[in-house]
């Protein structure tokens, strides 16, 4: 079951949106290999605005994302790419639908 979520909000620095969507599609390999990361998104929700949707069983598991490959990746480039420091939402779920 899913309780746990996290909904980071990005922009992108003027110029830089293709590598954003590039630095986005490649967290996907990253994640493949975090067991308590049971859904994870990477999204654009506008011309410069990216985010990212990711849901957890629980605290641990995404307490151990934060401190896994793409946050550290996140941190790392977030001066070259974003306008703006990554806004990171922790969030409660109260209900889901996922394939079993």
């Amino acid at each position: 079951m899913v309780t746990k979520a996290l909904f980071v909000r990005l922009e992108a620095k003027p110029g830089r949106e293709a590598d954003v969507e590039a630095f986005l599609r490649g967290g996907l390999s990253i994640v493949a290999g975090e067991p308590a990361t049971t859904a994870w998104f990477a999204l654009r929700v506008g011309p410069a605005t990216f985010g990212i949707f990711d849901a957890f069983p629980d605290e641990s598991g995404r307490q151990a994302h934060l401190s896994g490959g793409v946050a550290q990746a996140l941190k790392a480039q977030a001066p070259e790419l974003f306008s703006e420091p990554p806004s990171i939402g922790e969030i409660d779920v109260l209900a889901s639908k996922l394939p079993k």
